[in-house]
């Protein structure tokens, strides 16, 4: 079905902020954009564009769409986000799932293959900031073996970290993109949890 000149100005939006960020803007940044007096007339349009096949939105995720007309052009997939990671000193403490479930990327772009396990953790901290990658951010990951310069998620000695992997003289360690944080040397185990494959600015929020 046709669109109206209002739900397109809407979609091209949609389409314009996940271009940006990798994210789909919340109602309320609707309802801002637009100048509408309320949420409810944001999610009316989003609603009328799910009906007329613009957009697909699956059950059971927060804010999570697909472009309709990107389906042919990328391999979009989701990818669950399985809480926080430090990006400063490491933390030793569980953190807490993410209430919204997963981000939407697309992988073939991030050079990851369709089958691969690929998961993602929000940044907290600055210890990265040098290598672009910001607290509150979130980095997508795949579990695989590490390479020498791979940015990992971390686990040394006990304690979650996400820093760069250095091999040196057959010895890995740790280490920060901000001349701030010192370089982690394990005492007694480094396991790597996942290697960076992408990174998707800013937070994941909820419709």
């Amino acid at each position: 079905m046709k669109l109206t000149d209002r739900q397109q100005e809407v979609l091209d939006y949609l389409k314009s902020e996940h271009r940006k960020t990798g994210i789909i803007p919340s109602t309320r940044e609707i309802q801002q954009a637009f100048g509408f007096a309320s949420q409810t007339a944001a999610v009316s349009h989003l609603n009328a564009l799910v009906k007329k096949g613009a957009i697909i939105k699956k059950e059971g995720a927060a804010r999570h769409i697909i472009f309709a007309d990107m389906l042919e052009r990328e391999e979009l997939v989701d990818v669950p986000i399985y809480g926080a990671i430090p990006a400063g000193y490491a933390d030793n403490t569980a953190s807490e799932p993410d209430s919204d479930g997963c981000l939407t990327v697309d992988i073939r772009s991030m050079g990851v293959s369709p089958t691969a396990k690929t998961y993602a953790l929000k940044v907290s901290g600055e210890s990265m900031i040098d290598a672009h990658i910001m607290d509150g951010d979130h980095v997508v990951l795949e579990n695989r073996d590490p390479r020498d310069q791979d940015i990992v998620a971390a686990l040394i000695d006990g304690e979650t970290t996400l820093k760069r992997y250095i091999v040196d003289k057959r010895r890995p360690f740790l280490r920060a993109e901000n001349s701030n944080y010192p370089d982690l040397i394990p005492a007694n185990e480094l396991v790597i949890q996942g290697v960076m494959v992408g990174l998707v600015r800013g937070a994941v929020r909820g419709w």
